[in-house]
Protein backbone atom coordinates (compact mmCIF):
# COMPACT_ATOMS: atom_id res chain seq x y z
CA UNK A 1 0.00 0.00 0.00
CA UNK A 2 1.32 3.44 -0.99
CA UNK A 3 2.57 5.15 2.16
CA UNK A 4 1.16 8.63 1.56
CA UNK A 5 1.98 9.71 5.09
CA UNK A 6 5.65 9.74 4.17
CA UNK A 7 5.01 12.14 1.28
CA UNK A 8 4.43 14.97 3.71
CA UNK A 9 7.66 14.58 5.70
CA UNK A 10 9.63 17.84 6.14
CA UNK A 11 12.00 18.81 3.38
CA UNK A 12 15.61 18.31 4.33
CA UNK A 13 17.72 21.45 4.42
CA UNK A 14 20.50 19.78 2.46
CA UNK A 15 18.14 19.08 -0.47
CA UNK A 16 16.97 22.70 -0.51
CA UNK A 17 20.58 23.93 -0.43
CA UNK A 18 21.58 21.70 -3.32
CA UNK A 19 18.64 22.79 -5.44
CA UNK A 20 19.24 26.47 -4.71
CA UNK A 21 22.89 26.15 -5.82
CA UNK A 22 21.95 24.41 -9.06
CA UNK A 23 19.41 27.15 -9.80
CA UNK A 24 21.77 30.15 -9.45
CA UNK A 25 21.61 30.97 -13.16
CA UNK A 26 17.82 31.05 -13.08
CA UNK A 27 17.89 33.36 -10.06
CA UNK A 28 20.02 35.84 -11.97
CA UNK A 29 17.45 36.07 -14.74
CA UNK A 30 14.08 35.97 -12.98
CA UNK A 31 12.26 37.83 -10.27
CA UNK A 32 13.54 36.64 -6.89
CA UNK A 33 10.15 36.12 -5.29
CA UNK A 34 8.87 34.15 -8.27
CA UNK A 35 11.88 31.87 -8.36
CA UNK A 36 11.89 31.30 -4.60
CA UNK A 37 8.32 30.04 -4.67
CA UNK A 38 9.01 28.07 -7.84
CA UNK A 39 12.06 26.38 -6.31
CA UNK A 40 10.17 25.64 -3.15
CA UNK A 41 7.46 23.91 -5.18
CA UNK A 42 10.01 21.85 -7.07
CA UNK A 43 11.69 20.87 -3.81
CA UNK A 44 8.40 19.69 -2.38
CA UNK A 45 7.83 17.59 -5.46
CA UNK A 46 11.35 16.18 -5.33
CA UNK A 47 11.07 15.22 -1.68
CA UNK A 48 7.66 13.63 -2.17
CA UNK A 49 8.79 11.66 -5.17
CA UNK A 50 11.94 10.49 -3.33
CA UNK A 51 9.96 9.23 -0.35
CA UNK A 52 7.30 7.56 -2.49
CA UNK A 53 9.92 5.80 -4.57
CA UNK A 54 11.83 4.66 -1.50
CA UNK A 55 8.76 3.20 0.16
CA UNK A 56 7.48 1.65 -3.04
CA UNK A 57 10.75 -0.07 -3.89
CA UNK A 58 10.83 -1.76 -0.53
CA UNK A 59 7.31 -3.11 -0.96
CA UNK A 60 7.07 -4.46 -4.47
CA UNK A 61 10.01 -3.78 -6.79
CA UNK A 62 9.47 -5.07 -10.32
CA UNK A 63 5.79 -5.87 -9.89
CA UNK A 64 2.66 -4.39 -11.41
CA UNK A 65 2.14 -2.12 -8.42
CA UNK A 66 5.65 -0.75 -8.84
CA UNK A 67 4.93 0.17 -12.46
CA UNK A 68 1.65 1.79 -11.48
CA UNK A 69 3.42 3.80 -8.82
CA UNK A 70 6.02 4.92 -11.33
CA UNK A 71 3.22 6.06 -13.61
CA UNK A 72 1.56 7.91 -10.74
CA UNK A 73 4.82 9.63 -9.89
CA UNK A 74 5.29 10.71 -13.52
CA UNK A 75 1.75 12.08 -13.68
CA UNK A 76 2.25 13.92 -10.41
CA UNK A 77 5.53 15.34 -11.66
CA UNK A 78 3.96 16.61 -14.87
CA UNK A 79 0.97 17.99 -12.98
CA UNK A 80 3.18 20.11 -10.74
CA UNK A 81 5.76 20.95 -13.41
CA UNK A 82 3.25 22.57 -15.79
CA UNK A 83 2.23 25.51 -13.56
CA UNK A 84 5.85 25.98 -12.49
CA UNK A 85 7.03 26.17 -16.11
CA UNK A 86 4.21 28.57 -17.03
CA UNK A 87 5.09 30.83 -14.12
CA UNK A 88 8.76 30.90 -15.01
CA UNK A 89 7.98 31.38 -18.74
CA UNK A 90 4.76 33.42 -18.91
CA UNK A 91 5.04 33.71 -22.69
CA UNK A 92 3.80 30.11 -22.80
CA UNK A 93 0.53 31.25 -21.27
CA UNK A 94 0.10 33.85 -24.01
CA UNK A 95 0.45 31.13 -26.63
CA UNK A 96 -2.21 29.10 -24.84
CA UNK A 97 -4.59 32.07 -24.90
CA UNK A 98 -4.09 32.85 -28.59
CA UNK A 99 -3.44 29.33 -29.94
CA UNK A 100 -2.47 31.01 -33.20
CA UNK A 101 -0.06 28.15 -33.92
CA UNK A 102 -3.00 25.73 -34.16
CA UNK A 103 -4.03 25.73 -37.80
CA UNK A 104 -6.95 23.36 -38.34
CA UNK A 105 -7.55 22.22 -41.01
CA UNK A 106 -3.89 22.57 -41.86
CA UNK A 107 -3.91 22.16 -45.63
CA UNK A 108 -6.26 25.03 -46.52
CA UNK A 109 -4.82 27.38 -49.13
CA UNK A 110 -5.99 30.74 -47.82
CA UNK A 111 -5.21 32.32 -51.18
CA UNK A 112 -8.02 30.22 -52.68
CA UNK A 113 -11.25 30.84 -50.72
CA UNK A 114 -13.13 29.27 -53.63
CA UNK A 115 -11.82 25.91 -52.42
CA UNK A 116 -14.04 26.43 -49.36
CA UNK A 117 -17.10 27.13 -51.48
CA UNK A 118 -16.60 30.90 -51.37
CA UNK A 119 -16.34 31.52 -55.11
CA UNK A 120 -17.55 35.10 -54.73
CA UNK A 121 -14.69 36.02 -52.40
CA UNK A 122 -11.50 37.96 -52.97
CA UNK A 123 -8.31 37.17 -51.04
CA UNK A 124 -5.86 40.03 -50.60
CA UNK A 125 -3.35 41.50 -48.16
CA UNK A 126 -3.19 44.81 -46.31
CA UNK A 127 -0.45 46.45 -44.26
CA UNK A 128 -1.75 47.94 -41.00
CA UNK A 129 1.79 48.95 -40.09
CA UNK A 130 5.27 48.65 -41.52
CA UNK A 131 6.50 45.07 -41.62
CA UNK A 132 3.06 43.57 -40.95
CA UNK A 133 0.91 42.17 -43.76
CA UNK A 134 -2.42 40.56 -42.89
CA UNK A 135 -4.56 38.25 -45.02
CA UNK A 136 -8.11 39.43 -45.76
CA UNK A 137 -11.22 37.94 -47.39
CA UNK A 138 -14.05 40.00 -48.84
CA UNK A 139 -17.17 37.97 -49.64
CA UNK A 140 -19.87 39.81 -51.57
CA UNK A 141 -23.60 39.11 -51.04
CA UNK A 142 -24.87 35.93 -52.68
CA UNK A 143 -27.09 37.93 -55.04
CA UNK A 144 -23.88 39.26 -56.61
CA UNK A 145 -22.43 35.77 -57.07
CA UNK A 146 -22.66 35.53 -60.85
CA UNK A 147 -21.41 39.04 -61.37
CA UNK A 148 -18.41 38.38 -59.11
CA UNK A 149 -16.95 35.56 -61.20
CA UNK A 150 -13.40 36.24 -62.42
CA UNK A 151 -13.56 39.86 -61.27
CA UNK A 152 -10.50 41.83 -60.17
CA UNK A 153 -9.70 43.92 -57.10
CA UNK A 154 -11.17 47.06 -58.62
CA UNK A 155 -14.56 45.39 -59.10
CA UNK A 156 -14.62 44.15 -55.50
CA UNK A 157 -13.77 47.62 -54.21
CA UNK A 158 -16.59 49.14 -56.25
CA UNK A 159 -19.00 46.48 -55.00
CA UNK A 160 -18.95 48.22 -51.61
CA UNK A 161 -20.90 51.03 -53.26
CA UNK A 162 -23.96 48.78 -53.55
CA UNK A 163 -26.82 49.21 -51.10
CA UNK A 164 -25.81 46.12 -49.14
CA UNK A 165 -24.52 46.63 -45.58
CA UNK A 166 -21.19 45.24 -44.39
CA UNK A 167 -20.21 42.97 -41.50
CA UNK A 168 -16.63 43.02 -40.21
CA UNK A 169 -16.10 39.57 -38.67
CA UNK A 170 -13.49 39.08 -35.92
CA UNK A 171 -12.75 35.40 -35.31
CA UNK A 172 -11.67 33.71 -32.11
CA UNK A 173 -8.44 31.94 -31.16
CA UNK A 174 -6.90 29.01 -33.02
CA UNK A 175 -7.43 28.22 -36.67
CA UNK A 176 -7.65 30.80 -39.44
CA UNK A 177 -10.21 32.83 -41.36
CA UNK A 178 -10.76 29.61 -43.34
CA UNK A 179 -11.99 27.52 -40.40
CA UNK A 180 -15.09 25.53 -41.33
CA UNK A 181 -17.52 26.99 -38.78
CA UNK A 182 -16.38 30.47 -39.78
CA UNK A 183 -16.84 29.76 -43.48
CA UNK A 184 -20.33 28.41 -42.80
CA UNK A 185 -21.25 31.64 -41.00
CA UNK A 186 -19.92 33.75 -43.89
CA UNK A 187 -22.19 31.77 -46.21
CA UNK A 188 -25.22 32.42 -44.01
CA UNK A 189 -24.49 36.13 -43.75
CA UNK A 190 -23.82 36.68 -47.45
CA UNK A 191 -27.00 34.72 -48.27
CA UNK A 192 -28.84 37.35 -46.22
CA UNK A 193 -27.39 40.10 -48.38
CA UNK A 194 -24.38 41.25 -46.37
CA UNK A 195 -20.85 41.90 -47.50
CA UNK A 196 -18.57 39.97 -45.13
CA UNK A 197 -15.02 41.16 -44.53
CA UNK A 198 -12.82 38.99 -42.34
CA UNK A 199 -9.10 38.62 -41.76
CA UNK A 200 -6.43 36.83 -39.78
CA UNK A 201 -4.86 38.90 -37.02
CA UNK A 202 -1.11 39.30 -37.06
CA UNK A 203 0.45 35.93 -36.26
CA UNK A 204 -2.57 33.91 -37.46
CA UNK A 205 -2.89 32.06 -40.74
CA UNK A 206 -0.79 33.69 -43.45
CA UNK A 207 -0.62 37.04 -41.66
CA UNK A 208 2.78 38.23 -40.51
CA UNK A 209 3.92 39.29 -37.05
CA UNK A 210 3.34 38.05 -33.52
CA UNK A 211 0.01 38.17 -31.67
CA UNK A 212 -0.84 40.52 -28.84
CA UNK A 213 -4.05 42.09 -27.60
CA UNK A 214 -2.85 45.52 -28.67
CA UNK A 215 -1.83 44.28 -32.11
CA UNK A 216 -5.11 42.43 -32.69
CA UNK A 217 -7.10 45.53 -31.79
CA UNK A 218 -4.94 47.69 -34.05
CA UNK A 219 -5.48 45.29 -36.96
CA UNK A 220 -9.25 45.38 -36.41
CA UNK A 221 -9.27 49.18 -36.28
CA UNK A 222 -7.26 49.37 -39.49
CA UNK A 223 -9.72 47.07 -41.30
CA UNK A 224 -12.69 49.03 -39.96
CA UNK A 225 -11.26 52.29 -41.29
CA UNK A 226 -10.35 50.64 -44.59
CA UNK A 227 -13.96 49.50 -45.05
CA UNK A 228 -15.41 52.80 -43.89
CA UNK A 229 -13.43 54.67 -46.55
CA UNK A 230 -15.16 52.56 -49.21
CA UNK A 231 -18.75 52.45 -47.99
CA UNK A 232 -19.29 55.97 -46.73
CA UNK A 233 -22.48 56.21 -44.68
CA UNK A 234 -23.81 52.72 -45.41
CA UNK A 235 -24.31 50.45 -42.36
CA UNK A 236 -21.22 48.73 -40.97
CA UNK A 237 -21.66 46.12 -38.22
CA UNK A 238 -18.97 44.48 -36.11
CA UNK A 239 -19.35 40.77 -35.29
CA UNK A 240 -16.99 39.10 -32.83
CA UNK A 241 -16.88 35.45 -31.81
CA UNK A 242 -15.26 33.99 -28.68
CA UNK A 243 -11.85 35.66 -28.24
CA UNK A 244 -12.89 37.93 -31.09
CA UNK A 245 -15.57 39.42 -28.82
CA UNK A 246 -12.77 40.82 -26.67
CA UNK A 247 -11.18 42.35 -29.77
CA UNK A 248 -14.59 43.65 -30.85
CA UNK A 249 -15.35 45.45 -27.58
CA UNK A 250 -11.83 46.91 -27.55
CA UNK A 251 -12.40 48.21 -31.08
CA UNK A 252 -15.88 49.58 -30.45
CA UNK A 253 -14.79 51.28 -27.25
CA UNK A 254 -12.04 53.04 -29.16
CA UNK A 255 -14.47 54.08 -31.91
CA UNK A 256 -17.00 55.37 -29.38
CA UNK A 257 -14.31 57.31 -27.54
CA UNK A 258 -13.60 59.04 -30.86
CA UNK A 259 -17.28 59.80 -31.37
CA UNK A 260 -17.58 57.45 -34.36
CA UNK A 261 -19.47 54.36 -33.09
CA UNK A 262 -20.34 51.53 -35.49
CA UNK A 263 -23.95 50.89 -36.43
CA UNK A 264 -24.17 47.80 -34.19
CA UNK A 265 -22.03 45.34 -32.24
CA UNK A 266 -22.82 41.61 -32.33
CA UNK A 267 -21.11 39.35 -29.79
CA UNK A 268 -21.29 35.58 -30.27
CA UNK A 269 -20.27 33.45 -27.27
CA UNK A 270 -18.65 36.33 -25.37
CA UNK A 271 -16.94 36.41 -21.97
CA UNK A 272 -16.56 39.16 -19.40
CA UNK A 273 -12.76 39.32 -19.28
CA UNK A 274 -9.92 36.94 -20.04
CA UNK A 275 -9.22 36.27 -16.36
CA UNK A 276 -12.72 34.96 -15.70
CA UNK A 277 -12.76 33.06 -18.98
CA UNK A 278 -9.41 31.37 -18.23
CA UNK A 279 -10.67 30.32 -14.82
CA UNK A 280 -13.81 28.83 -16.39
CA UNK A 281 -12.13 27.17 -19.37
CA UNK A 282 -12.20 23.34 -19.42
CA UNK A 283 -8.40 23.25 -19.75
CA UNK A 284 -8.12 24.81 -16.30
CA UNK A 285 -10.42 22.30 -14.65
CA UNK A 286 -7.65 20.07 -13.30
CA UNK A 287 -5.90 23.07 -11.71
CA UNK A 288 -8.83 25.24 -10.67
CA UNK A 289 -8.70 24.23 -7.02
CA UNK A 290 -4.92 24.08 -6.79
CA UNK A 291 -3.59 26.50 -4.15
CA UNK A 292 -1.96 29.35 -6.00
CA UNK A 293 -3.98 28.83 -9.19
CA UNK A 294 -4.41 32.57 -9.72
CA UNK A 295 -0.72 33.22 -9.08
CA UNK A 296 0.50 30.48 -11.38
CA UNK A 297 -1.92 30.88 -14.29
CA UNK A 298 -4.01 34.06 -14.19
CA UNK A 299 -1.21 36.39 -13.16
CA UNK A 300 0.87 34.93 -16.00
CA UNK A 301 -1.80 36.05 -18.45
CA UNK A 302 -1.76 39.55 -16.99
CA UNK A 303 2.03 39.58 -17.27
CA UNK A 304 1.58 39.40 -21.05
CA UNK A 305 -0.69 42.46 -20.99
CA UNK A 306 -3.71 40.37 -21.99
CA UNK A 307 -7.00 41.53 -20.48
CA UNK A 308 -9.80 41.64 -23.08
CA UNK A 309 -11.92 43.44 -20.50
CA UNK A 310 -15.31 43.46 -22.19
CA UNK A 311 -16.98 44.00 -18.82
CA UNK A 312 -15.18 47.35 -18.60
CA UNK A 313 -15.56 48.19 -22.27
CA UNK A 314 -19.37 48.04 -22.21
CA UNK A 315 -19.32 51.08 -19.94
CA UNK A 316 -17.76 53.07 -22.79
CA UNK A 317 -19.80 51.73 -25.72
CA UNK A 318 -22.65 53.73 -27.24
CA UNK A 319 -24.20 51.63 -30.01
CA UNK A 320 -26.75 48.76 -30.16
CA UNK A 321 -25.40 45.48 -28.76
CA UNK A 322 -26.65 41.96 -29.55
CA UNK A 323 -25.33 38.98 -27.59
CA UNK A 324 -25.79 35.39 -28.82
CA UNK A 325 -24.89 32.47 -26.56
CA UNK A 326 -25.65 28.75 -26.44
CA UNK A 327 -26.52 27.25 -23.07
CA UNK A 328 -24.36 24.19 -23.79
CA UNK A 329 -21.21 26.18 -24.58
CA UNK A 330 -18.39 24.37 -22.77
CA UNK A 331 -15.59 26.70 -23.92
CA UNK A 332 -17.05 30.03 -22.83
CA UNK A 333 -19.69 29.26 -20.18
CA UNK A 334 -23.18 30.60 -20.84
CA UNK A 335 -23.08 32.36 -17.47
CA UNK A 336 -20.27 34.65 -18.64
CA UNK A 337 -22.26 35.79 -21.66
CA UNK A 338 -25.29 36.42 -19.47
CA UNK A 339 -23.19 38.31 -16.95
CA UNK A 340 -21.81 40.53 -19.71
CA UNK A 341 -25.35 41.23 -20.89
CA UNK A 342 -26.43 42.20 -17.37
CA UNK A 343 -23.51 44.63 -17.16
CA UNK A 344 -24.29 46.08 -20.58
CA UNK A 345 -27.96 46.49 -19.71
CA UNK A 346 -26.95 48.62 -16.71
CA UNK A 347 -24.33 50.64 -18.59
CA UNK A 348 -25.00 54.38 -18.66
CA UNK A 349 -23.23 54.72 -22.01
CA UNK A 350 -25.66 52.20 -23.52
CA UNK A 351 -28.71 53.93 -22.11
CA UNK A 352 -31.06 54.59 -25.02
CA UNK A 353 -29.43 51.94 -27.22
CA UNK A 354 -30.87 48.52 -27.89
CA UNK A 355 -29.16 45.80 -25.82
CA UNK A 356 -30.44 42.28 -26.46
CA UNK A 357 -29.49 38.81 -25.25
CA UNK A 358 -30.52 35.73 -27.25
CA UNK A 359 -29.97 32.35 -25.54
CA UNK A 360 -29.99 29.08 -27.47
CA UNK A 361 -31.26 25.98 -25.69
CA UNK A 362 -28.87 23.13 -24.90
CA UNK A 363 -31.23 20.80 -26.76
CA UNK A 364 -30.18 22.47 -30.04
CA UNK A 365 -26.56 21.38 -29.63
CA UNK A 366 -25.00 24.61 -30.92
CA UNK A 367 -22.35 24.61 -28.22
CA UNK A 368 -19.50 27.09 -28.80
CA UNK A 369 -19.39 27.59 -32.55
CA UNK A 370 -22.50 26.32 -34.28
CA UNK A 371 -25.02 29.10 -33.73
CA UNK A 372 -24.83 29.71 -37.47
CA UNK A 373 -27.00 26.58 -37.84
CA UNK A 374 -29.96 28.24 -36.16
CA UNK A 375 -32.87 28.71 -38.59
CA UNK A 376 -33.88 31.65 -36.38
CA UNK A 377 -30.64 33.55 -36.95
CA UNK A 378 -31.86 35.48 -40.04
CA UNK A 379 -34.93 36.75 -38.20
CA UNK A 380 -32.89 37.54 -35.09
CA UNK A 381 -30.56 39.73 -37.14
CA UNK A 382 -33.39 41.31 -39.08
CA UNK A 383 -35.34 42.17 -35.94
CA UNK A 384 -32.31 43.50 -34.08
CA UNK A 385 -31.03 45.61 -36.93
CA UNK A 386 -34.55 47.03 -37.38
CA UNK A 387 -34.61 46.38 -41.09
CA UNK A 388 -35.73 43.59 -43.41
CA UNK A 389 -33.08 41.40 -45.01
CA UNK A 390 -31.11 43.77 -47.23
CA UNK A 391 -31.55 41.71 -50.41
CA UNK A 392 -35.34 41.61 -50.14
Amino acid sequence: MLQLSKVFQPIKFERMLFLNQSSQVLLNRTNTNTIFITLFTICVLKERVFNVISSSVSVCRGGLMWRLRKLLICVLGIYIAIPVIIKVCPSIQAKLVFLNFVRVPYFIDLKRPQDQGLNHTRNFYLQPEEGINIGVWHTVPSVMWREAQAKDAEWYDKSFQSSHPVILYLHGNAGTRGGDHRVQLYKVLCSLGYHVVTFDYRGWGDSEGSPSEKGMTSDALFLYQWIKQRIGQKPLYIWGHSLGTGVATNLVRRLCDRGTPPDSLILESPFTNIREEAKSHPFSMVYRYLPGFDWFFLDSIAANDIRFASDENVNHISCPVLILHAEDDTVVPFQLGKKLYDLAAQSKSLNGHKVQFIPFSSSLGYRHKFIYKSPQLPNILSDFLSAPHPHV
